[in-house]
């Protein structure tokens, strides 16, 4: 029992890091993206070749992982200066479909649908940290600089900025602000932060695949911003909390079939959003005044 709840709190955390980095766009930029699976599967498989090829340094893979989904964040950047709303949606779905085909398919890179295996177990300048407890405690002192990160950074102007944007575009330009380039810069730096937990994700299972960088997933985690409570930062580790304890509670139903708990479970999703964008559209931990 207690190595499962562990393991549980790991995926959490590891899921926290990844629904923070998501609400840095959705929440204080206004860029709704539903491409975030791709930049935690690019530092998933970078942290994970890092280690099976040089040296399993979970430190050095979320560097690596982070830097590369950050580099190659420019694809969704690109989309993201260009258009908006529902076209900026759209571009990111094409963008979704397009990385799950070459992660099934660059077989050198990413194993293919067969995945990476033989992850070696994480260590920390030489030392040995695959003990669940220890490793779980790296991925709260990671996800806590994080929040910390982001808090300090959405308090200065370049935060203050980035909700300018949010909240009218045209309103921010005619202000003076380089919306281009503070775009860009958050959609680097909210992919580089999903790019460190993809790393973090790799290690923990010891086994990736393209399965767990999907639309499924994408949409998964839009969902526990949205669920928790967007431009806040308590909110995506709420939602996390919902959505990754709902799996579990429902296998202790003896009247819904395992077969069916997946089906369930995307029920409760729907629903969920769909009430609280009628009755608390700020989040169940957001504002409970609006709109911001």
């Amino acid at each position: 029992m207690i190595a499962y709840l562990l393991n549980l709190a790991t995926l959490a955390t590891v899921f926290g890091i990844l629904a923070a980095s998501l609400n840095l766009l959705i929440g204080y930029a206004g860029i709704f993206s539903i491409a975030h699976a791709v930049f935690f599967g690019i530092g998933a498989y970078t942290g994970a070749q890092l280690a099976i090829l040089f040296i399993p340094d979970v430190l050095l893979a979320c560097l690596a992982g982070g830097l590369l989904a950050g580099a190659l964040s420019l694809c969704l950047a690109l989309p993201a200066l260009r258009v908006r709303g529902e076209y900026f949606v759209a571009a990111s779905l094409g963008l979704q479909m397009m990385a799950v085909t070459l992660f099934s398919e660059a077989h050198v890179l990413t194993g293919g649908h067969g995945g990476l295996v033989g992850i070696p177990l994480p260590t920390l300048f030489g030392i040995d940290i695959s003990a669940p407890a220890t490793f779980l405690l790296f991925c709260l002192l990671v996800l806590a600089c994080v929040l910390l990160a982001i808090r300090m950074l959405m308090r200065g102007s370049f935060g203050r900025a980035l909700m300018a944007i949010r909240d009218s575009e045209s309103a921010a330009e005619a202000f003076g602000k380089d919306v281009p380039r503070l775009k860009t810069l958050a959609v680097a730096l909210g992919c580089t932060l999903a790019g460190v937990a993809g790393a973090l994700f790799a290690f923990y299972m010891a086994f990736v695949n393209v399965e767990s960088f999907t639309l499924e997933q994408s949409i998964l985690v839009m969902a526990m911003v949205i669920i928790g409570g967007t431009a806040t930062l308590a909110g995506p580790l709420v939602g996390v909390l919902l959505l990754l304890l709902l799996p579990a509670a429902l296998s202790f139903l003896p009247f819904i079939p395992a077969t069916q708990i997946g089906a369930v479970q995307q029920l409760i999703y729907g629903a969920a959003m769909t009430l609280l964008m009628i009755f608390r559209p700020a989040g169940l931990a957001g504002q409970s005044t609006g709109r911001r």
